[in-house]
């Protein structure tokens, strides 16, 4: 937010910003689900197409069953999951699952492999040169995929690379901070509110100060 690149300019002036990890990767995340969403939709389309035409011609309509008993529809709305995490966190049904999904729709196999690679770079990469060479090698894969939900994705990530890169500073996350928030939410809500804003200032720099 403009606003508090503003105010983190004015009081901090010697600070570096740095862009949380979590937020880059789940840019990622969110593209990679937003193909499968495309295809399921796709699917759904098909089904119903061929379910009015089953109709016409007064015949039941079969959906077709996978290996694993999902159909189609069923086998992209289950594999939500699938496809946030890392594959060797899968389980048994999410492998068979995986097994039967990126065969059928090679791009969003492609789509999951470039969110790991992502973020790969975080976990591996130990300096901001060697960050920076791998984020470069993943902008370029990104660029010959083809996937429209990955170029905003990397658009972003090229507008913000210098804030992305200063976590290798420190590895800084702002993990204490969203903690510090949720302490100030659940203390709020035993007080039913706040009225008097000061008032609750005070008690709250007494208590966590």
């Amino acid at each position: 937010a403009a606003n508090m690149a503003k105010a983190i300019r004015r009081c901090f002036p010697s600070a570096r910003r740095v862009i949380d990890r979590f937020h880059v990767q789940k840019l990622a995340s969110d593209a990679v689900q937003e193909l499968r969403i495309r295809y399921r939709w796709e699917a759904l389309e098909e089904e119903n197409g061929l379910i009015a035409q089953a109709r016409k011609t007064k015949q039941s309509y079969q959906p077709e069953v996978l290996p694993n008993g999902d159909t189609l529809k069923q086998l992209l709305a289950r594999s939500r999951y699938l496809l946030f995490k890392h594959e060797s966190k899968w389980t048994l049904s999410q492998k068979e699952r995986a097994d039967i999904l990126f065969p059928r729709y090679p791009l969003l196999h492609k789509a999951y492999q470039l969110a790991l690679r992502l973020s790969n770079i975080f976990t591996i990469c130990k300096s901001k040169t060697q960050a920076f060479k791998r984020l470069a090698m993943w902008y370029n894969d990104v660029e010959t995929s083809a996937i429209d939900s990955f170029s905003t994705v990397a658009r972003s990530v090229q507008s913000h690379y210098e804030y992305i890169l200063n976590f290798f500073d420190n590895r800084s996350t702002n993990a204490a901070a969203e903690s510090f928030n949720a302490k100030i939410k659940a203390f709020r809500a035993t007080s039913r509110g706040v009225r008097d804003t000061a008032f609750f200032l005070f008690r709250l720099a007494n208590i966590y100060a």
